[in-house]
């Protein structure tokens, strides 16, 4: 009998213990500005949040978002869900402060919630297949098989040009990413898809055969969600934060980063670098990886300055009379001690450490990737020209410290507007600037298509694969 009342106890004991851990988990996390922790909701997407090729988070809410915490000293705790819908019944429970997705203005307004001052504004793209004829409008897609993906804020746009277009139609997608809603276009399933600037331009180098055919009429506004019940303090907080990184070029850099280069290449060129990627790259690969070794430099990084600069030709010669794989001057070879320049481990090897010594250069407070980004200019143009723009970065109320800045001020190297600032003279900057975001989305592109290095896994073995001898 007593062992029947034990047993009973105990049951109510953990059903008790249960209902206080519920009861805990549904009560309202306590604001930031009195815990010193920040919550934040987030979803895996190419805008947003997700894990870089070094294994370390990124994305451009998600760098925003550091800075704001590190603004008000709070640690930050993230929550990652997959649909935005969780993220937003979250806010309802009061389980997070804010909701960081790629969220619309309309979405938020729609459910309630507290947004956020505008962080970016992105078009909204209707994209095809190049093989395909290109629809010029809306009445172009009645009849088509279109797709967009729930939650993403399109739907009410559609539903509004539908009033004018009954022959309008769409599959909506459920708990899909966008790029493989692009997938799928690519192969067939579908004849357009509705995506934002934001989610396609970074993934328009991985789909060479996809086009914007043209875009909706009105842009979307990105914001944060919070819940209704946060306090004023917060938000006070947070419209600070906003417009102080907007002065101070703070979101214009984190925007930089992850969408300032995407559009630089057309479909010829990634195509063309598709083609040659199998061909060429091959037996090339072990001198990038010893430069890589040497230099520290991803070898992936040096492969595009080779792809870009010779289209991984060891023979290249340009009329100016750089020449081999990474197109050295003469005069650079010879500083590097390079004897052949139309050799292809010695020209890869050179070029690397071309590149590290340009890094090098740069003053010590730069930071990556600026500091990459700089010195690839830097390549292109020489490190006088390079300082140049950088003076005029600066006589342009910019930060020569920051790539966001000094690409502007590029150009103005040969237009002698800020002529009195350059000690070097005239100087084909606008080159220099395509330069160095061509290699940028070549890179993007190796980083999907090749496997790291890591020089650490291959000791006691040659670059060639082979065991070293004694």
């Amino acid at each position: 009998m007593r062992i029947k009342n034990l047993s009973g106890s105990i049951g109510r004991l953990a059903m008790l213990a249960l209902a206080l851990a519920l009861t805990a988990c549904s009560r309202p996390v306590p604001p930031p500005e009195l815990s010193g922790e920040l919550r934040v909701g987030t979803r895996n997407s190419p805008a947003t949040f997700f894990i870089d090729h070094n294994g370390e988070a990124a994305g451009f809410e998600h760098d925003l978002m550091v800075a704001f915490s590190r603004a008000n000293d709070w640690t930050l705790r993230w929550t990652e869900k997959s649909r935005p819908e969780a993220l937003l019944e979250l806010l309802d429970m009061q389980q997070i402060h804010l909701a960081s997705a790629t969220l619309p203005l309309a979405v938020v307004k729609d459910r309630h919630l507290v947004a956020s001052p505008v962080l970016f504004e992105t078009p909204v793209h209707i994209v095809y297949r190049t093989t395909d004829k290109a629809p010029r409008n809306i009445k172009d897609l009645s009849g088509k098989k279109l797709a967009l993906i729930i939650g993403s804020g399109h739907t009410p746009m559609l539903m509004r040009l539908k009033r004018k277009n009954p022959g309008l139609s769409w599959a909506a997608l459920e708990n899909i990413w966008p790029e493989e809603m692009l997938a799928q276009l690519q192969e067939g399933k579908y004849d357009a898809v509705v995506i934002s600037g934001m989610d396609f331009d970074p993934m328009r180098n991985f789909f060479p055969e996809l086009r914007v055919a043209f875009d909706l009429p009105d842009k979307q506004k990105i914001v944060w969600a919070m819940p209704k019940q946060i306090s004023t303090v917060f938000r006070a907080t947070l419209a600070r934060f906003v417009k102080q990184a907007q002065m101070d070029g703070t979101l214009k850099r984190i925007y930089e980063r992850y969408f300032g280069h995407v559009q630089q290449l057309d479909s010829t060129d990634i195509l063309g670098m598709q083609q040659r990627r199998p061909q060429r790259l091959p037996d090339l690969r072990r001198y990038f990886r010893e430069a890589q070794t040497l230099t520290g430099i991803d070898w992936r990084l040096l492969a595009a300055i080779g792809y870009q600069e010779s289209q991984w030709d060891p023979l290249a010669t340009s009329p100016t009379g750089v020449r081999g794989l990474m197109m050295l001057t003469g005069e650079t070879a010879d500083r590097l001690g390079v004897k052949d320049r139309l050799d292809a481990r010695q020209s890869i090897l050179g070029g690397a450490r071309y590149l590290a010594m340009l890094k090098e250069t740069l003053p010590d407070r730069i930071p990556e990737p600026d500091r990459t980004w700089l010195a690839l200019a830097a390549y292109n143009q020489g490190q006088g020209h390079m300082e140049d723009a950088r003076r005029i970065a600066q006589a342009m109320g910019g930060n020569p410290d920051s790539w966001a800045d000094v690409k502007e001020a590029l150009p103005h190297l040969g237009r002698g507007r800020y002529a009195s600032v350059m000690k070097y003279g005239y100087a084909r900057g606008a080159e220099a600037l395509q330069f160095a975001e061509n290699i940028r989305n070549y890179y993007d592109i190796l980083l999907r298509l090749e496997p790291e290095y890591n020089p650490l896994f291959n000791l006691g073995r040659s670059f060639e694969g082979k065991p070293l001898p004694g």
